[in-house]
């Protein structure tokens, strides 16, 4: 006599729903194993070739206005030409600097205007000149900006920063990260004539930089 069971309609359901519940399980390990697999192998890789950070370098300076419009007012007017070379120091990490403003200090305080420069892409060990034209018109400065600046010409040099605020992005291979980003800070010794009275009225050749990621 065979013997015969029954299952209800409830049972069958409930065991339905357990192998569905299963393979969601096995699909959502999978890819999760893929995903983390994936991250594995691009931070090993990360690892391995640790990009430097760009290398930069303040060429040449050449300062053709710097003085106030109104000693009563302490408004500053300001034209400065800058030369930079830009070195991508890896060997196979590439960078793209999708943000680059730049603009002149001198003793903690902004004296020109914020100039954009041109988004580009730097190959392994690549160097690019990058220039910019920096401006500054009727610009707030302090009260004692005019007497120091007095008394640094009249000593025959002026102290200018020249500032970089960017973003950059590295490529590996074909994988691009995020973006980061990066501050450049040269500090430059310009010599100044007194009776220098043709433009530029000052200039300096070759300083290094510092970079911060």
């Amino acid at each position: 006599m065979s013997q015969i069971s029954e299952t209800s309609p409830k049972h069958c359901a409930k065991k339905g729903g357990i192998n569905i519940n299963n393979r969601r399980k096995k699909l959502f390990f999978t890819f999760s194993t893929f995903f983390s697999g994936l991250l594995l192998i691009i931070f090993l890789i990360w690892l391995t070739l640790h990009p430097a950070k760009p290398e930069f370098s303040l060429t040449e300076a050449d300062i053709y206005t710097l003085n106030l419009s109104s000693s009563a007012t302490h408004l500053l007017n300001s034209s400065i030409q800058l030369t930079l070379f830009s070195k991508n120091p890896n060997k196979k990490v590439g960078i793209y600097y999708d943000k680059l403003l730049v603009y002149a200090a001198y003793r903690g305080q902004q004296i020109t205007s914020e100039a954009s420069l041109p988004p580009f892409y730097q190959s392994h060990e690549e160097i690019n000149l990058l220039t910019a034209f920096l401006q500054g018109n009727e610009l707030p400065v302090a009260q004692s900006f005019g007497y120091q600046i007095v008394r640094d010409r009249a000593a025959g040099k002026v102290i200018i920063g020249m500032k970089m605020d960017g973003k950059l992005r590295w490529k590996i291979g074909t994988f691009v990260s995020g973006a980061y980003r990066f501050n450049v800070n040269c500090v430059a010794i310009v010599a100044f004539d007194p009776n220098m009275t043709t433009d530029p009225l000052a200039s300096i050749q070759g300083t290094g930089c510092s970079t911060d990621i």
